[in-house]
């Protein structure tokens, strides 16, 4: 399997903890967990990059979730690029950049049948472990807590009502027509579906994470919360 990039000037905060954020769609997963990691200096891996950017190729190379036996080493041809601050945010996939192509409606609506695939999990695992065995990293998926880092120093479970994100993505997309509104619900309940009632690697918070529901929030009380219960961890293990 291709190794992930990483940038030579990236500041990996070596020797930091290792830190779970898991969630359903659109629950802030991402933006929280990069601003957190900003304020820390720790790393960030969105892992849902890795099951879009595979979905993205599978609909390029019109690889149905299915066909296991073409699906599965797909996998070897995604790389996540790392920012100047280690933070795993640009996708690459068939040689070229494709970091904006695979936060498109089409790859939101096709993701999740291609992310229950057992085979593709599987093969996913090793290499995100891999991305945070160096420590100081902020992880964010659905199984990262139960499956992939069970033993993480720090887990939180963020949560919010689908209407809520249902509205964070519309405003994403910039969207103001109702009957698309209402396409995103509809999109995320179902992605909601599948995501918890997959046999493998299910959506659900471990029973040790901290729950954090957002609804009602601003995006910096959700951020100070997760912030407090990193920092009120990091005193715990003595320190970075």
């Amino acid at each position: 399997m291709t190794a992930d990039r990483k940038s030579h000037s990236s500041p990996a905060a070596r020797g930091g903890l290792v830190v779970a954020i898991d969630g359903p769609s659109s629950s802030g997963k991402s933006t929280v967990g990069t601003e957190v990691a900003s304020r820390l200096r720790y790393r960030f891996c969105d892992t849902g990059l890795l099951y879009r950017a595979i979905a993205w190729l599978a609909l390029e190379r019109r690889v149905a979730p299915t066909d296991v036996a073409g699906l599965v080493p797909l996998a070897a041809e995604i790389r996540l690029v790392a920012d100047s601050r280690g933070r795993l945010r640009r996708v690459e996939a068939d040689g070229r950049d494709v970091t904006v192509e695979v936060r498109s409606a089409v790859v939101d609506r096709a993701v999740s049948d291609y992310s229950k695939v057992p085979e593709l999990r599987v093969a996913l695992v090793s290499r995100q472990r891999a991305i945070a065995a160096e420590g100081g990293i902020i992880m964010a998926g659905r199984d990262i807590g139960t499956v992939i880092l069970p033993n993480a120093d720090v887990k939180i479970f963020l949560s919010a009502s689908p209407e809520e994100r249902a509205r964070r993505r519309a405003a994403q997309r910039k969207t103001t027509e109702e009957g698309e509104a209402e396409q995103i619900l509809d999109e995320l309940r179902r992605r909601d579906a599948i995501d918890s009632s997959r046999e493998i690697a299910p959506l659900r918070p471990a029973p040790d994470a901290l729950l954090v529901n957002t609804d009602g929030n601003t995006f910096d009380q959700t951020v100070a919360m997760v912030v407090s219960a990193i920092r009120s961890a990091e005193g715990g293990a003595g320190g970075r």
